[in-house]
């Protein structure tokens, strides 16, 4: 079980749990600081060290194989598993190479060393420093009458600093499923090419090297899509008024302060609350227990809520409930005003809420008009851009993107638009189509997550013909065309890995904006390159009707029905000559996308 996602919206509780699971990704980035200084260490060692390569090497080895990682969610992709694989590969295949008695190539270091120390300072030091500035918000009793602008910028500070760091630490976590495999691949490529006595190994090397390669540019597709719709994520959950849809849930928890009387009068004791609005369940958790006596959880049943008139300096930010326990209510204080009136919305409290005002965007439909500007688009598309290079992938003007919109869905002349027309180029026109299939629902989204093809495939088959008609005739419109632009990915460079990684999001949408549902992107990318790869038996034939979809297995279960590319059974094949530019260039030919 890999670590559970960590939500933006826990950084402005800071709640125990969300502090816990904090902790274990720190721990896994010491872990794995650790893990790149032995690898940093050991290959040094092979490099200066000729009399002692021997057993450098197998120490070398040896780390790479002990080595697991650890990836963030329940399910994997075919890609990640043969990554997460790798190094125990690495690890066989470097004690055959051990047997042979090897010699260091001269630009090792460049090849290992210095990206696995970059990726070390720049990624793993980075974060680390982030975290040491990232200063804790302050554990007062009760929040003092003049300090109200510093408290809510150290709060606003605490919380855009925590979104932040929580992002980068993720990040770090997959990153480093490329940035540290791919350093040690092209290290042990030049050490089987550039030695004569090592020829037939390197050729044995080449066939996994290369799928190896795929997979490793697969899942860096993968991370740059995810990466772009958490970015996304992370600058709306900073705006202000994401805070009142975090509490918009069944359960609201946060901070309050409750006012107690004792015999010497009255304090403000912290509490880490939870509001179960279904249940009406008000649960208080101390946020700071004494040591000397065990405090357990406050349970109240709520029956009202409500806000005195005052204008005490010392009760803004309150309120009152009255609970079935108590006979007298009992006074909390929240750590803003927005925040009581979130509070007071949750629990249905007497006073009104005012909301700021929702602007409505008019929303496309899928009707004639919006199949004929995706035909317009395609035939566009397919008369003047199929062999331009990234298309599709690069992006236009979102000003030209718009006014083409405008123009074309105007309810006075629909679809009169000249696609001809100097005004219009071909990153318009793709971007324009792309908004488009974005506003209107054409898949739900239903990542097939199974370990077998065959199954996947069949999925995908039941689940398109239980589309509406129109739905249907859309997606089949649209992949049709792609399969048309794939089919000069030797000129534009669009595979169909590449399109799924750009129409996978486009099509299927989560139900929910969370770090959980960008990082089930990689599944949604999988099932547009299936609609691809077997557009012909999805669309042009309906499913056996004696076969439902098959039922999906639990993630890392069942057996795996393909089997892991690896290196321990080659077949024979004929030796070529290899040159130390052919890792550089193999890897040119993969187009990033941006």
């Amino acid at each position: 079980m890999g670590h559970p996602p960590l939500e933006f919206s826990d950084c402005y509780e800071d709640s125990p749990d969300f502090r816990e699971r904090l902790k274990c990704y720190e721990l896994e980035l010491e872990r794995t600081s650790k893990f790149l200084k032995d690898v940093i260490k050991d290959g040094n060692s092979v490099i200066n060290a000729i009399k002692g390569y021997s057993v450098a090497v197998q120490k070398f080895s040896q780390t790479l194989g002990v080595f697991q990682f650890d990836f963030i969610g329940d399910s994997l992709t075919d890609d990640e598993m043969n990554i997460a694989e790798s190094f125990q590969e690495f690890a066989g295949l470097l004690q055959e190479v051990e047997d042979d008695r090897m010699m260091l190539v001269q630009n090792a270091c460049d090849l290992l060393i210095k990206p696995l120390e970059k990726f070390r300072k720049e990624q793993i030091g980075v974060t680390k420093v982030n975290y040491s500035e990232t200063s804790c918000f302050c554990n007062h009793h009760f929040i003092p009458p003049k300090a109200d602008e510093l408290l809510d910028k150290e709060r606003r500070n605490f919380y855009e600093s925590s979104v932040e760091y929580v992002y980068q630490i993720q990040q770090v976590q997959d990153r480093k499923k490329f940035d540290v495999v791919e350093p040690v691949l092209a290290f042990l490529h030049s050490i089987l090419t550039l030695n004569n006595l090592t020829v037939e190994m390197t050729q044995d090397f080449m066939p996994y090297k290369q799928e190896l390669q795929l997979s490793l540019q697969n899942t860096r597709n993968h991370f740059e899509s995810t990466r772009e719709e958490m970015e996304e994520l992370m600058k709306r959950m900073k705006h202000p008024t994401q805070i009142g849809k975090m509490h918009s849930q069944p359960v609201i928890e946060g901070y309050l302060y409750s006012q107690e009387k004792w015999a010497l009068g009255v304090s403000w004791v912290k509490y880490y609350c939870k509001y179960h609005k279904d249940s009406k369940l008000f649960v208080m958790v101390p946020a700071e227990p004494k040591p000397a006596t065990k405090q357990g959880p406050t349970e109240l049943k709520l029956k009202s809520c409500f806000r005195r008139k005052t204008e005490s300096i010392d009760k803004r930010f309150c309120f009152d409930i009255e609970t079935c326990e108590r006979n007298t209510p009992v006074t909390l204080q929240a750590v803003s005003e927005a925040n009581r009136k979130l509070w007071m919305e949750a629990m249905y409290g007497k006073e009104p809420i005012y909301h700021s005002p929702i602007h409505k965007q008019a929303e496309m439909e899928l009707n004639e008009v919006g199949f004929k500007f995706v035909r317009k688009c395609i035939n566009f598309v397919e008369t003047k851009g199929l062999t331009q290079e990234g298309v599709y992938r690069t992006v236009g003007s979102n000003i030209q993107v718009q006014k083409l919109l405008n123009v074309f869905f105007d309810q006075k002349c629909p679809g009169d638009v000249d696609f001809h027309s100097s005004d219009w180029d071909i990153k318009t026109i793709t971007s324009a189509m792309k908004f488009y299939l974005r506003c209107v629902p054409i898949l739900l989204n239903h990542p097939v997550e199974s370990d077998n093809l065959d199954d996947r495939l069949g999925a995908i088959h039941c689940l398109t013909y239980k589309l509406p008609g129109k739905n249907r005739e859309m997606l089949s419109l649209l992949i049709q065309h792609l399969v048309n632009v794939c089919g000069n990915s030797g000129d534009n460079l669009m595979t169909p890995s590449n399109m799924g990684v750009i129409f996978g999001p486009t099509l299927m949408r989560a139900k929910e904006e969370t770090v959980a549902a960008m990082l089930d992107i990689k599944f949604q990318n999988i099932v547009v390159e299936i609609l691809i790869e077997d557009y012909t038996k999805i669309f042009c034939s309906a499913p056996d009707e004696s076969s439902a979809a098959p039922p999906m297995p639990p993630p890392r279960i069942t057996p795996r029905k393909r089997q892991p590319i690896t290196i321990a059974k080659r077949p024979l094949r004929i030796c070529l000559a290899v040159n130390c530019g052919q890792l550089q260039n193999t890897e040119s030919n993969y187009l990033p996308l941006v």
